[in-house]
């Protein structure tokens, strides 16, 4: 027998308490016990996906807002009753368990009275306080004001199908580890297992129904890795038709950046051959870096996966140990070389800059509510220092690939265009630009399968010319 709902709820309502406080979503149900983590995630992000409607029923509700953790606990049991389509309980069973939530804590005991009378008022005036309701955007759209806006701005024609696909549940995504197998034998796999799936970009999959991912088969082997169909154009963009240059260093630089005393050219790999260096300069957890070494296949290749925090580095090792890869872990900041690198140019470099994650709000329902307007504006100029620092870093034919995932043209569009007006020698190869989330379609250079489902993202493709 399961934990009683009423347990539940109380601990959804903290979580919800903490992400109001500014606490990440993965913080905020990391701190719930391990036996009742699932039930309360799903619960959670439910709530937060309908949270926008339920601040603004509780507005209907009472007339000043209550202390934190009574106003988190109702307005969790708003959003999950509002709609009785959506509910995950009976919206009855939903009010009845929140009142006994409220009773058993002594941080919302005081308020319990005033729970149960908004939510028994909600019962009996359901449709007409949603009536109410309906013409608020942020209640419509369960997305900040500024955010919609934003978006209204930068995709007049899909702004909406956007913000409707961010209040749906995302698929799970595999990425097939095609060193140890291929997209139509993992396919098979799980076929046998019982478990529906269908392929997507190149080698990803997508389940039915989604799963924990310890519980599919080949988890412990490597043979997969979870990754959403958007993210896997990463490697194929950056290496399709990229070789080693002939040399590496004999560039002139600027001089904070010259070579220090003993650089040289690439080292032969096995047979002879030289390797391809490409560096991943924000690499954690890890599931890009550990594609670019997937996808090279037989090709010689040496990654360099850079990482500024050293507990998410961490990850980066476990995710390559799980999947028998191996990579240069550094920690250190990308925007500061001098620290860090060998002064061996790349040949290839993957610039997955830190940014809003708007376009990954299906899979993380926090962060629309943990941002803010002003977050854009200090991404995109940490977005641009680190085009500047690593821009140098490329060989002569070499190419750098920015990408976010970020819906904001801002982060993207603007940022590269930008980046062009300043960099005149530096030239936009073919790009898929902003994917934006669940557009599905072929995009130029995975041409294999359509990508499903997807990620909202922004890629874009430059490359140096050659001497």
């Amino acid at each position: 027998m399961g934990p009683p709902l009423w347990r539940q709820l109380q601990l959804t309502a903290q979580a919800i308490a903490a992400i109001r406080a500014g606490t990440s979503g993965s913080a905020a149900f990391e701190a719930v016990e391990p036996a009742l983590r699932p039930g309360v995630q799903a619960l959670g992000f439910q709530a937060l996906r309908w949270l926008g409607r339920a601040e603004a029923l509780r507005r209907q509700l009472a007339k000043r807002t209550p202390p934190p953790g009574a106003d988190a606990l109702l307005c969790t049991a708003l959003a999950l009753g509002w709609d009785a389509a959506r509910a995950p309980y009976e919206p009855f069973t939903l009010v009845d368990q929140a009142v006994e939530a409220a009773k058993r804590d002594p941080a919302t005991r005081a308020q319990g009275s005033f729970i149960n009378a908004c939510l028994r008022r909600f019962l009996r005036e359901r449709d007409d306080l949603v009536a109410a309701t309906d013409h608020e955007p942020v209640a419509q759209w369960n997305h900040p004001r500024w955010w919609i806006e934003r978006l209204r701005r930068d995709h007049p024609r899909d702004w909406q199908r956007v913000l409707e696909t961010n209040n749906q549940q995302p698929p799970l995504t595999l990425r097939v580890n095609t060193r140890k197998t291929s997209q139509g034998l993992y396919l098979q796999t799980l076929s046998a297992a019982g478990m529906a799936a269908t392929p997507v970009a190149a080698s990803g999959v997508q389940l039915a129904r989604a799963r924990p991912v310890t519980q599919l088969p080949g988890f412990a082997e490597g043979e997969f890795s979870v990754q959403d169909s958007a993210a896997q154009l990463a490697a194929p963009l950056l290496l399709d038709g990229l070789r080693p240059g002939e040399s590496q260093v004999d560039v002139a630089l600027p001089s904070r950046l010259d070579p220090p005393r003993g650089a040289d050219r690439a080292k032969p790999g096995p047979g002879g051959s030289v390797p391809l260096r490409v560096l991943d300069a924000c690499a954690a957890p890890g599931g890009k870096t550990a594609h670019l070494l997937e996808y090279a296949g037989d090709m010689p290749i040496e990654v360099t996966a850079l990482e500024i925090d050293a507990g998410r580095s961490k990850r980066i090792g476990e995710t390559l140990a799980r999947l028998g890869l191996s990579a240069n872990v550094l920690v250190a900041d990308a925007v500061r070389p001098e620290q860090w690198w060998d002064g061996r140019l790349f040949d290839a470099i993957l610039l997955d800059a830190p940014c809003t994650a708007s376009g990954i709000v299906r899979r993380h329902p926090d962060v629309r509510w943990l941002r803010r307007e002003s977050d854009i504006e200090q991404l995109a100029l940490q977005q641009a220092m680190l085009l500047a620092a690593l821009w140098p870093l490329v060989r002569p034919g070499g190419r750098l690939l920015y990408c976010t995932c970020s819906v904001f043209r801002q982060e993207g569009a603007h940022q590269i265009e930008a980046f062009l007006a300043h960099n005149t020698h530096a030239r936009l190869r073919p790009s898929p630009g902003h994917l934006l989330p669940q557009s599905g379609g072929n995009v130029r250079g995975v041409p294999d399968n359509g990508l499903g489902e997807h990620d909202g993202f922004f890629y874009a493709l430059l490359e140096k010319p050659a001497r």
